[in-house]
C-alpha cells in the first residue's frame, strides 16, 4: 500500500477560521472589505506591536508592487534585490519597467551581504544612477543582518522594502520582522506560517501610506460620486472570505512557529552527528527565526553524497522536499542584469536542501523521517 505523502509545508486550520467565513456568507460581506478585512489588520498590527498600519491585499507580490510604487520607484530606476530569494522579491521590479541589481548572500544568515550591497550602490552611483530601493528578504525566517544593512541604507539614504513573506513571527533583538523596513510585507500564501488561501499585506509606519496603498489597490477611483481615475490602480485588495480565515489563522500563529521551530529542533539533533550535513540556523542569540522551512546544506565532499541523492530518495518514500532557491542572477529571465557578489548563493543553491517542515507534521511523521534518514544515510548511495 502506497503510504500517505509527508509534504513539505502544508496549510495548517486552527479551527475557527470557518466561523469567520461563516460570518462573511451570513452577513453578506463577500467583497474585498468588510468587517474580517478591518478585524485580519488590526490582528496583524497588534502582533508586529510597533505603531504599524497594515493593508491587506491579495498576495505579498502585490505588495511589493505596490511598495515599490510607494518609494517612487518608476520606469529606467534601478533596485537593489537580494538574488538568493523566490523570484516573486524580483518579479515587481520589472512590472514597473526598472532594472534589478542583484546582490549575493552572506554565509551567516543567507540573506543580503552588507559587503556586496555597499559595493553596488557605490558602483551604481559612479555610473551615475543611484538605486532607487534595496530590497531585503529574510529568507526561510531568518531575519537579515538588519543592523548592518541598515546603516547602509542610511548613509546613502536608500530606502529599504523589507520582505518578510516568509518572516512572520520571527524577530531580530526582540523586535518582530515585519517593522524594520521603510515599507514592509507579508505573504500568507498557502504554504507559509499561517494562510489566508491566497494573501498578502502591506506594513507601513505611516497611516498616509496605508491609506494611498488602499487606494491603489481598490482601482485608485477618486472620492466622486461618478467612477472617476486620476492614476493606475490596480485590484489588490484581500476580499473578506480570505481575511476571515486569516483572523482564525492569527488564533494560532504562535502555536505554529512553536510548531515549526520543534520541527527545526529535531533536525538539528538528527544531523548533529552527521559529517558534512549542517542545518541552518540562528547565528547569535540576536536572531529568532520562526523556521517557515527547516533547509540543510550537504556538502558532497565530506558527505559522500549530495543534496539531490537525498531529495531523490525523499521522492521515491513519498516525502516532499525541495532545492533551496536558484538564485535570480541565475534565472533565465534575470540573467543579464547586473550581479554583485562572489558564489556563496549558487554554492547554497548546489548545495542546500528544504526538509518538511509544518507545523501539522505529527510524532509519527517524524518518526517516518528519521527511519527514512537512516535508510539513505546507512545506504551506499554516492556522488555520482
Amino acid at each position: 500500500m502506497t503510504q500517505s505523502k509527508i509534504w513539505l509545508s502544508s496549510p495548517h486550520m486552527g479551527g475557527n477560521e470557518q466561523k469567520f467565513v461563516k460570518e462573511a456568507f451570513d452577513t453578506n460581506w463577500v467583497a474585498p472589505l468588510g468587517p474580517n478585512v478591518n478585524g485580519f489588520e488590526q490582528d496583524l498590527e497588534i502582533f508586529l506591536n510597533d505603531n504599524v498600519h497594515v493593508a491587506a491585499l491579495s498576495s505579498g507580490t502585490a505588495a511589493i508592487h505596490l511598495g515599490l510604487i510607494l518609494l517612487g520607484v518608476q520606469a529606467d530606476d534601478e533596485v537593489l534585490c537580494q538574488s538568493f530569494t523566490f523570484s516573486a522579491s524580483a518579479n515587481p521590479i520589472l512590472y514597473l519597467g526598472a532594472t534589478p541589481v542583484f546582490i549575493d548572500s552572506e554565509k551567516d544568515t543567507w540573506n543580503l551581504c552588507p559587503d556586496a550591497l555597499e559595493e553596488a550602490i557605490k558602483d551604481r552611483i559612479a555610473k551615475g544612477k543611484k538605486p532607487k530601493a534595496i530590497i531585503g528578504v529574510h529568507l526561510y525566517g531568518m531575519p537579515f543582518k538588519i543592523d548592518e544593512i541598515r546603516a547602509i541604507a542610511q548613509r546613502y539614504e536608500i530606502p529599504i522594502l523589507e520582505d518578510s513573506a516568509e518572516a512572520l513571527g520571527s524577530s531580530y533583538k526582540g523586535k518582530r520582522c515585519g517593522t524594520f523596513g521603510d515599507l514592509s510585507i507579508l505573504s500568507f500564501n498557502g504554504n507559509k506560517i499561517i494562510t489566508t488561501s491566497g494573501g498578502g499585506a502591506l506594513v507601513s509606519h505611516s497611516l498616509a501610506k496605508k491609506d494611498k496603498a488602499v487606494f491603489l489597490s481598490t482601482q485608485a477611483r477618486d472620492n466622486a460620486p461618478h467612477y472617476q481615475h486620476s492614476e493606475i490602480g490596480y485590484n489588490y485588495r484581500m476580499s473578506n472570505i480570505c481575511a476571515g480565515i486569516g483572523r482564525g489563522q492569527m488564533e494560532v500563529l504562535e502555536e505554529h512557529v512553536t510548531l515549526r521551530r520543534k520541527m527545526h529542533d529535531f533536525y538539528q539533533a538528527y544531523f548533529a552527528d552527521k559529517k558534512g550535513i549542517s542545518v541552518f540556523m540562528e547565528p547569535s542569540s540576536d536572531y529568532y527565526s520562526n523556521h517557515w522551512l527547516s533547509s540543510i546544506t550537504i556538502n558532497p565532499t565530506i558527505a559522500g553524497k549530495t543534496r539531490e541523492d537525498l531529495r531523490l530518495f525523499l521522492e521515491q518514500h513519498h516525502i516532499e522536499s525541495r532545492p533551496l532557491w536558484k538564485p535570480m542572477h541565475l534565472q533565465p529571465i534575470f540573467a543579464n542584469y547586473p550581479y554583485y557578489g562572489t558564489t556563496i548563493a549558487e554554492t547554497l543553491f548546489d548545495e542546500g536542501l528544504c526538509l518538511p517542515s509544518g507545523s501539522n507534521l505529527s510524532d509519527a511523521d517524524r518518526l517516518r523521517l528519521k527511519i527514512t534518514l537512516d535508510d539513505f544515510f546507512n545506504n551506499s548511495i554516492s556522488v555520482n
